[in-house]
């Protein structure tokens, strides 16, 4: 069995971790947007009555710093007319919605995400309906958000009360166009041609914007048409994946390795487009769908309202290593989503949980920043089932890179004096002691101390979804302690099923 360490070269830096990592998403599904941000008939005075938005939501997502947000899909994109959602509110038509079998009332559109965005200081991200939707419905939606032209859309933008534009930098081509439950699914060929063409004309009438084109898992066949094709039009490539449990913890806590391969296989596919495009610009990925989500126990169709426990946490946790990792090519990364659908925030009609996946997110949003770290782990490594299986197959060749217990990600803050490690121990029931060294030319600075903050229960099943709110209540969150520079040894007990920051201060 391999000794645990961890071992730390602040020389060996990979990127910059860009804060668009923690970013998150906003769709018309459940209760995310009508109950979640979006709140105005709330009966315990929640709610702002100029805008309807719920301030406590909005003071808790404030607490995650989140940088941008996606929107308005999704599935619901994909047979979204952008037009009804505009304009004064009584006039708003109802329309059945396909997606998720419901109704729409748009009462919530472009206008009033914009402010929502505004609130937040975050900026906008818009996937455009590329089901039913129409080039030129395209067109109309970039005219209206960033045109200061004297043209018909923006100046129906100015009529409906917004004078200056609102300069939406990203635009994705829709939503999960290869997949069969979407409206107006694809084959990869003929939305690669598509796309091409839109790509072309959105930036005729806005060069300034940043296009991310649409992908799948980012290790499908799709993703290398689609790539090939697109590469010399767009920013990014998105990818979307979610991890399920199956109602076992270590099939939770392996599930996020999928992802890390998946961002490593379309490097390499963003690597040979270029090539064969003879490209010399910076194309990255965008994953703008990510979390555990599982369809049986949340289904979509009843608004995905997962109660997240803490094996969920510990699977965010690692999750959220992964981009930190990944550094050098991921440089947008979406939670999905923000409020009561599979998110870290669930809206009662009085007040607001923090599920336990608030309290990882909140940690790596706040303090993850700077030069990522290629952080050297040994680890006893896990050997049983993973979903999907592909992550146990080629972790062989591997030596079990990706599916090792104790799972890290690094960062070297600016001003080169504080590092910061993410620690994640995955295994259900066993304790590990880690030596943590650093070197060569590092030392921990004289007389300080090891500050931590750590996310821990008893029990794996441990919730805080029973509760109303009350933070002094909740059985999952953050406890913050210090270690003494007498009390720290180089050793330190990861607890099992455990999540921490360690936060060291050095001298380099």
């Amino acid at each position: 069995m391999t000794t645990p360490a961890i071992h730390v070269d602040p020389a060996r830096r990979i990127s910059l971790v860009d804060p668009r990592i923690y970013s998150g998403f906003t769709e018309h599904m459940g209760r995310c947007i009508y109950g979640g941000i979006y709140d105005p008939d709330n009966k315990h005075g929640l709610s702002d009555p100029k805008t309807g938005f719920r301030k406590d939501v909005l003071a808790a997502l404030k607490e995650l710093n989140v940088p941008i947000f996606r929107y308005p899909g999704g599935n619901f994109v994909s047979s979204y007319r952008w037009q009804d959602g505009i304009g004064p509110k009584h006039l708003r038509p109802r329309r059945p919605e396909l997606a998720w079998l419901t109704e729409e009332s748009n009462q919530f559109g472009t206008d009033e995400f914009m402010e929502f965005c505004r609130a937040m200081d975050a900026e906008p991200y818009i996937c455009l309906n590329m089901g039913t939707g129409t080039l030129e419905d395209a067109l109309a939606w970039l005219e209206y958000c960033n045109s200061s032209a004297n043209t018909h859309y923006a100046n129906l933008r100015r009529t409906n009360g917004h004078a200056e534009p609102y300069n939406v930098k990203y635009w994705s081509l829709g939503n999960e166009v290869w997949g069969p439950w979407q409206v107006g699914q694809m084959e990869s060929q003929d939305y690669a041609k598509k796309a091409y063409q839109w790509a072309k004309a959105l930036r005729l009438l806005d060069p300034s914007i940043q296009i991310v084109s649409c992908g799948e898992t980012g290790y499908a066949d799709w993703d290398r048409v689609t790539l090939k094709k697109l590469a010399p039009v767009i920013d990014y490539h998105s990818i979307h994946i979610y991890t399920v449990s199956e109602g076992d913890h270590s099939v939770n806590a392996m599930g996020p390795a999928a992802a890390e391969r998946a961002i490593e296989i379309t490097k390499s596919l963003i690597d040979l487009a270029k090539i064969e495009s003879d490209l010399e610009k910076e194309i990255t990925i965008c994953f703008d769908e990510w979390n555990v989500w599982d369809p049986v126990r949340a289904p979509g169709e009843k608004g995905a309202e997962e109660h997240y426990d803490l094996s969920d946490a510990i699977a965010v946790a690692s999750w959220l290593n992964v981009f930190v990792r990944k550094a050098d090519v991921v440089k947008i990364a979406c939670i999905a989503q923000s409020v009561n659908v599979i998110s870290p925030l669930i809206t009662t009609a009085s007040g607001i949980i923090r599920q336990t996946t608030f309290y990882p997110l909140k940690l790596f949003s706040n303090l993850m920043h700077g030069a990522s770290l290629d952080i050297h782990v040994a680890s006893p490594g896990y050997d049983g089932k993973t979903v999907p299986d592909f992550i146990k197959k080629l972790d062989k060749q591997d030596k079990g890179k990706h599916t090792k217990w104790i799972d890290v990600s690094g960062v070297i803050c600016e001003g080169n004096d504080v590092i910061r490690l993410a620690i994640v121990n995955r295994h259900p029931s066993e304790s590990f002691a880690v030596p943590i060294s650093f070197g060569p030319a590092c030392t921990l600075v004289e007389g300080a101390g090891v500050k931590v903050y750590e996310v821990w229960s008893e029990n794996l099943q441990d919730s805080n979804y029973h509760l109303d709110g009350e933070d002094s209540k909740e059985k999952v969150k953050t406890i913050e302690k210090e270690l003494s520079a007498n009390e720290w040894s180089g050793v330190y007990l990861l607890k099992a099923h455990s999540f921490q920051v360690l936060e060291f201060k050095v001298n380099i």
